[in-house]
């Protein structure tokens, strides 16, 4: 039983692992610019295994921000995983012990939260820790390589390699904007806001953190106030948090653009 679960978490986790490590070497790229070793790069890709995190991560550690905004960028940018977390909690056996729900909730991505979810029965953390550790070994491996090929690439390669992570930024945003208006002007709402920030005198010396989390978290309220999701309790879990991490995205995108 045991040795199926392992399988089964490789054999999911292996696919999920290999996309993964496509945009975290896009990532390294921007991890270098922010004066990363590969190891740390490596480090931050283990504790912190999301993409949009990461790319606000890397912005302000090139800004050089304090470690209170770096730690309230990480919490607002990824605050999707706390609605993915109480979702998966309905699903543990009651005698799941506590540890085990605290290593699941550790290694949890969107993606790790789509292959559970589709399971049927009670989570096995044997199950979830296997997918994960493939995933989240691609994963680091991918910022530690894009690193170390940002540090000998020629400067033009470099910068052609750093736009990848925008194109992968860009079918996040887009797909989901066509078929929601919601969305759609959470995403023009961001960008503009972005710009407006980077030029109005008020706003425009707060650090490139301080603009992320303000945004974020503005927008991400007004659109839960004014259009609230009217669905059932799975469908309120799977969009919101899909809203949470596009106007993140926009938000950090529309930040470094501008």
């Amino acid at each position: 039983m045991k040795n199926n679960l392992v399988f089964e978490g490789v054999r999911d986790g292996f696919p999920i692992g290999l996309g993964y490590f496509t945009v975290a070497f896009s990532l390294g790229i921007i991890a270098k610019n922010a004066g990363l070793t590969p190891l740390q790069g490596f480090v931050a890709s283990i504790l912190n295994k999301a993409s949009a995190g990461e790319f606000a991560l890397y912005n302000a550690i090139q800004a050089q921000v304090s470690y209170l905004e770096v730690a309230v960028i990480s919490l607002v940018v990824n605050a999707r995983y706390l609605l993915m977390s109480c979702a998966l909690s309905q699903r543990f056996n009651p005698k799941t012990a506590f540890v085990h729900r605290l290593g699941v909730a550790f290694g949890l991505t969107d993606e790790i939260f789509g292959i559970m979810i589709a399971r049927k029965g009670d989570i096995e953390p044997l199950y979830n820790y296997a997918a994960v550790f493939v995933a989240a070994l691609l994963w680091s491996s991918g910022t530690a390589c894009g690193i170390i090929a940002g540090t000998f690439l020629p400067a033009n390669i470099v910068s052609a390699l750093s736009v990848a992570l925008y194109g992968m930024f860009l079918a996040i945003i887009i797909p989901p904007a066509k078929k929601n208006r919601t969305i759609m002007i959470c995403v023009i709402a961001s960008f503009a806001s972005s710009y407006l920030f980077k030029i109005l005198p008020l706003v425009s010396n707060l650090s490139s953190g301080n603009k992320t989390i303000i945004l974020t978290i503005v927008i991400s309220s007004l659109a839960a106030i004014f259009k609230p999701i009217e669905t059932n309790r799975e469908s309120n879990s799977s969009d919101s948090s899909e809203k949470c991490e596009i106007s993140a995205n926009s938000s950090t995108n529309g930040e470094k653009n501008a």
